[in-house]
């Protein structure tokens, strides 16, 4: 048994080395600003480059999944796993996760491809992914999310030998939002400022490629209604959700101990102004945070008001709704923005 234990300390050992050798190799390469697909693409050069990882794409045909098991018996020493998907449905992503282990980072980026589901994927895959407790799925908003989000991937699975994988949904379309130290931790927590320099008349929460309609929100509702908005980027609802529930479980199995707190519950401290959730996955997703959110709490996604995720002209619209609902404006401003933006 000792022997045993020594030879498993040592792969985990040499695994630690080949992950601290990919974020090495990662961090020498230039990186500039652009979309969650391109950096994760140029990341993967750099990994299948470095010979320290294993870089899986779905358009490779001697590594297809039902041939991973036998390939990677040929190897003694297990290296980072990044693979490079397109899963339409739950159960291909399940196949495929079972694949690999449940071990690794796995990149989706069906939502570049013409698709009746909303972002490329039947509703059942995210609802599986969140209801996964293995996995700990993310919606990167911008490059600079998603390289975050794999740098810390690599760290936790790797060089830490956290158990489970990281899932991240990838598009194309690039972001100029920036992101400061500060921000990268945050967005690992699941959430972080985009425009918080004042106190919000809402606050207007967006994930990946919608998070764009949600500053294009912000912006409507301050010209055309004078209402100040809070915008934060939330590269993962379901890490939100899940901390905050393990901190209310753990206040109610220690009543005599101070209460914890959770990412998601700092965020929002210290006002009371309505919270708008928006995901381009359907609303449940979303839904998720609503237990946890003390203030008014609106949740929008694909299906909500129209069959994709809602715009920014909806978003407004729903924002002044809240704010109508807890009497701050006249519920006739709602009807006036609905004409104004063609929504009836």
């Amino acid at each position: 048994m000792g022997i045993r234990r020594q030879g498993t300390r040592m792969m985990i050992a040499t695994t630690a080395h080949s992950a601290q050798l990919c974020i090495d190799a990662l961090n020498t390469v230039r990186h500039s600003g652009s979309s969650p697909l391109d950096t994760i693409m140029t990341m993967a050069n750099t990994l299948e480059f470095s010979g320290q990882a294993w870089v899986i794409r779905a358009q490779s045909r001697s590594r297809r999944p039902d041939g991973w098991p036998a390939w990677f018996a040929r190897n003694t020493r297990e290296k980072p796993l990044l693979c490079l998907h397109r899963a339409v449905s739950s159960a291909q992503l399940s196949a495929l996760s079972d694949q690999t282990m449940q071990r690794g980072i796995l990149c989706n980026d069906i939502e570049n491809q013409p698709s009746p589901w909303p972002k490329g994927t039947q509703p059942s895959l995210p609802l599986w992914l969140a209801s996964n407790p293995r996995c700990t799925p993310y919606d990167p908003a911008s490059g600079d999310e998603a390289r975050a989000i794999m740098l810390a991937a690599l760290r936790t699975l790797y060089v830490e030998d956290k158990p489970g994988f990281y899932y991240l949904a990838l598009h194309h379309h690039e972001s100029t939002v920036p992101l400061n130290t500060q921000d990268r931790e945050d967005a690992l927590n699941g959430m972080y400022p985009i425009r918080c320099d004042h106190l919000g008349q809402v606050r207007l929460l967006g994930a990946g490629r919608v998070l764009e309609e949600v500053v294009q929100a912000a912006q409507l509702l301050k010209q055309d209604w004078n209402v100040t908005a809070q915008v934060w980027s939330c590269p993962s609802y379901t890490r939100l959700a899940r901390e905050a529930e393990a901190a209310e479980r753990w206040n109610r199995l220690h009543p005599l101990a101070p209460r914890r707190s959770c990412h998601l519950r700092d965020c929002l401290a210290g006002n009371m102004a309505p919270v708008i959730a928006i995901t381009g996955y359907p609303q449940p997703i979303a839904d998720q945070l609503a237990a946890y959110v003390d203030a008014q709490f609106v949740a929008l996604g694909a299906g909500s008001v129209q069959p994709s995720a809602p715009n920014r002209y909806w978003i407004a619209v729903l924002s002044l709704k809240a704010l109508a609902d807890e009497g701050h404006i006249d519920a006739q401003q709602v009807e006036n923005a609905l004409h104004r933006y063609h929504l009836t």
